[in-house]
């Protein structure tokens, strides 16, 4: 009789397994309709939805820093059928302590953009990046960010003190298209900045990127050398991906996996990337994605530490 009800057990778990999945689903963004969190996720639950077989509603929960959206889907259960898209702004939150969670409460699934940190100067400031260097080992130099705290802010730190130069003098701008104008304009030595958003400026010949922040060289900027080219431990990206809460299923797990890597892979999602100045190198599976997530939260918890954001 205990075989047979465990054959029964068995043959239940496999099903609803095979089932996955048996209801249409939610995809948790924090940012409000429109924005680029908001538009990654859009993307790759249209290009989902025909390989799943159901439908995927985007759920904005914009609030907290990202805080709104890790508690909403910490309420659902751990099925697969709620997917918070996890970005730099989350795992910030998550770093200095601010959330309910910690990154051993969530299982990574795909990683859709890793858009790397790029230190940028005014052109023609400096002669290369060795001068660009050297003159912050005597005087530090103002680095131009979009808010304290953020993964700029720990992108200035990490990368001045891994240097072993001058720590950076941040001064945070509203936006990032301020940081940009303020290169130019004179008003900070270095900007902190993702590719696209200073797009204008680069093609103008106005502002330059001249470390990247990253393991390997961008192929959109294959003549900028990474950080750690030039002997400074530092990997720091804005990264957008999906993540399942812990206690998924591994099986889900791997399903959502693999439907991910193939929508994002299709051309639809590959002219999405090239639009923000990156490439195919930027979709990865939950290995490297996990590999990321936790290297970069070990980087962001040292640095928040050292700048008093965690005591």
């Amino acid at each position: 009789m205990k075989k047979v009800l465990l054959l029964t057990s068995l043959a239940v778990i496999s099903t609803a397994a095979i089932a996955f999945p048996n209801k249409n689903l939610e995809m948790v963004t924090h940012s409000g309709a429109g924005g680029g969190t908001d538009l990654t996720a859009r993307m790759v639950a249209s290009l989902s939805e025909p390989l799943l077989g159901k439908s995927i509603t985007i759920v904005n929960k914009k609030g907290g820093g990202g805080l709104l959206s890790l508690d909403y889907v910490t309420s659902r259960p751990a099925d697969g059928h709620t997917i918070l898209t996890y970005t730099s702004g989350q795992a910030g939150e998550i770093a200095k302590g601010s959330s309910k969670t910690t990154l051993s409460d969530w299982i990574p699934i795909a990683r859709a953009t890793d858009d790397p940190q790029i230190l940028m100067v005014k052109c023609n400031r400096f002669k290369d990046v060795n001068q660009f260097i050297e003159s912050q080992k005597t005087k530090a130099l103002t680095y131009g960010t979009t808010h304290l705290g953020g993964i700029d802010d720990v992108s200035a730190f990490a990368f001045t003190t891994k240097a072993n130069v001058k720590t950076a003098e941040v001064i945070p701008f509203d936006s990032a298209n301020e940081v940009a104008t303020q290169i130019v304009a004179g008003g900070v030595d270095v900007g902190v900045l993702n590719l696209g958003e200073a797009k204008v400026q680069i093609s103008a010949g106005q502002v330059c990127p001249i470390v990247v922040l990253s393991d390997s060289r961008m192929k959109s900027l294959p003549t900028v050398y990474t950080a750690k080219e030039l002997g400074i431990p530092v990997s720091l990206s804005t990264v957008r991906g999906f993540v399942v809460k812990a206690g998924t299923p591994k099986d889900i797990v791997e399903k959502l996996e693999k439907t991910f890597i193939e929508a994002m892979s299709k051309p639809e999602f590959q002219k999405f990337l090239d639009n923000l100045g990156l490439d195919e190198t930027s979709i990865a599976g939950k290995e490297v994605w996990s590999k990321q997530l936790e290297e970069s939260d070990k980087e962001m918890r040292e640095s928040l530490k050292q700048l008093g954001f965690i005591q």
